[in-house]
């Protein structure tokens, strides 16, 4: 087994992704508070080719060095959009026909493993503050709250670490739906 070189590893160029399909899949950042969870999310969001962020409130915006040191310029590459109120994205994007989900832990929440996307669906995830999660003015406006399972004595992922495991689940799924 060998190593793979970056230059083996085929990457799109920022123009060639820019011109990519893109998963139907936005990502909505409630009040994130630290610039390397901002970063890590642009570059998963990169990885899995996801159409938009959203950056809403506190949530710190490109160009920053703290957001480009997780990013590793992924900024550059994924389109991305401020909004003060993360109410006004989740209603903005309710109107052009997307299924919005709070990623949090509240009552008739679906757990991750049993949310299966409709087909051709669109769907925007808003993930919240490391401390407060999501807003509940904000997840009042959701059309449902989906939830990691989790077993241990914590009851939180970091918001990097969610948004790995929650848009590489649902990536996989809308791929599967796709073949």
């Amino acid at each position: 087994m060998r190593k793979l070189r970056n230059i083996e590893l085929n990457r799109l160029s920022v123009e060639e992704f820019k011109q990519t399909e893109k998963t139907p899949l936005v990502v909505v950042l409630d009040n994130i508070r630290s610039c390397n969870n901002i970063g890590s999310v642009f570059r998963t969001s990169d990885a899995l080719l996801i159409h938009k962020i959203y950056l809403c409130g506190i949530t710190a915006t490109p160009p920053n060095n703290e957001i480009r040191k997780t990013a590793l310029d992924a900024e550059k590459s994924v389109a991305w959009e401020y909004f003060e109120h993360t109410e006004e994205v989740v209603e903005k994007l309710k109107t052009k026909g997307f299924k919005v989900y709070a990623i949090e832990q509240v009552d008739n929440s679906i757990m991750l493993p049993d949310f299966q996307p409709e087909t051709g669906e669109k769907v925007a995830l808003v993930f919240g503050n490391e401390v407060k999660g999501v807003k509940q003015s904000v997840v009042n406006l959701c059309d449902g709250s989906i939830e990691i399972p989790q077993y241990g004595t914590k009851h939180s992922f970091n918001i990097s670490v969610s948004a790995g495991i929650v848009l590489w689940d649902i990536f996989q799924k809308m791929k599967q739906e796709k073949s």
